[in-house]
């Protein structure tokens, strides 16, 4: 009896361990876009599952988008820092001031592509120039959209004139400050409240890649469009780092292995689709959609030199000492994948 009674024992610790070892772990991932965006399902819901095929289903996934309880723009960040959730994708821009140095790559006619915009920042964050603004957190990814327009209701841009007192919704500092210095009014918003301000008369229109016009359903509210290339905004994937850590070997791999460049190198041809739903939209409704003309691009050029020049002399009394020399090697990087 006794021997039976031990082999039992015995059996059952195996199976104890077996199911601990067989126990799924899941992570949260938040971000501040609708489930509807291609973000979510292009992107988002391709990685984890990704991971999870590498992992043999070790490893699931609970992703909040935009109206969950993880879902605000704004703490997409300190929420991925402190554990709140465990992966987040977000806005540089928002909180302002948080990402100084990321934020170079808003400056206005740096990009011409997401391509070269986010492989540029990837480069930067690889030789250790973005890394002291990621304390806590391991950079899965950096990025950017393409060239976004300018999108206005009732009055046609045609040049800089144009713009003069138009209210204008920003998604960053750079941004803002490239709007003022054109004559605009900027207005920061998260995105998900640009088209209820549009349709009250708030706005005068707003700032977005065309994938954001269909993606909020912008189109509806917006009458003009002037594809002028002369910015673009980053964004964050980035994951707690004592997180990270405290996975099995096996995890931490299958998460290597579909981030950082393997990540990266897909934003570009994403974006490119993306656009293409919101190119519909407008050419649907029948909207006007403009090019800014290459006289009118070197005066805007001329324009905004003192303004870049400024917003680099404020980063340099913000602590980033290294502003212009930053800002010339992200035109370097950049240079090089658009060339």
């Amino acid at each position: 009896m006794k021997k039976i009674l031990a082999a039992s024992f015995a059996v059952l610790g195996v199976l104890a361990v077996n199911s601990a070892q067989a126990e799924t772990i899941t992570l949260k991932i938040s971000h501040f876009l609708p489930s509807s965006h291609p973000t979510h399902s292009d992107f988002l819901a391709s990685w984890t599952k990704e991971v999870e095929e590498k992992t043999e289903g070790k490893v699931k996934f609970e992703i909040y988008p935009a109206g969950s309880a993880f879902g605000h723009v704004a703490k997409q960040l300190d929420q991925a820092r402190a554990g709140v959730v465990d992966i987040a994708h977000g806005l540089t821009g928002f909180p302002r001031g948080r990402l100084p140095r990321t934020l170079i790559m808003d400056l206005p006619f740096l990009t011409k592509t997401a391509d070269a915009a986010s492989r540029a920042l990837w480069d930067l964050y690889q030789e250790g120039d973005l890394a002291s603004e990621y304390k806590g957190l391991k950079v899965l990814a950096l990025h950017a959209h393409n060239p976004g327009l300018i999108h206005t209701r009732e009055k046609q841009v045609k040049t800089m004139e144009d713009l003069k007192g138009l209210r204008l919704r920003t998604p960053s500092q750079a941004v803002s400050m490239m709007l003022k210095s054109l004559g605009a009014n900027p207005v920061g918003l998260p995105p998900t409240q640009v088209y209820e301000n549009l349709q009250k008369g708030v706005l005068d229109g707003n700032v977005f890649p065309y994938d954001g016009i269909h993606g909020f359903k912008l189109y509806e509210v917006l009458d003009y469009h002037l594809d002028a290339k002369a910015y673009t905004t980053s964004f964050f994937f980035v994951m707690n780092e004592r997180k990270y850590k405290s996975l099995p070997a096996d995890i931490q791999k299958a998460i290597d292995e579909a981030s950082g460049q393997v990540l990266v190198n897909k934003f570009g041809p994403w974006w490119n689709k993306w656009d293409q739903a919101g190119v519909a939209d407008v050419q649907k409704k029948g909207n006007p959609v403009l090019t800014l003309s290459d006289d009118e691009r070197a005066k805007w050029r001329e324009a905004l030199a003192p303004m870049i020049d400024d917003y680099l002399a404020e980063a340099e009394k913000k602590g980033v000492k290294d502003a212009r020399a930053l800002y010339k090697k992200a035109q370097d990087f950049v240079a090089k994948y658009e060339n």
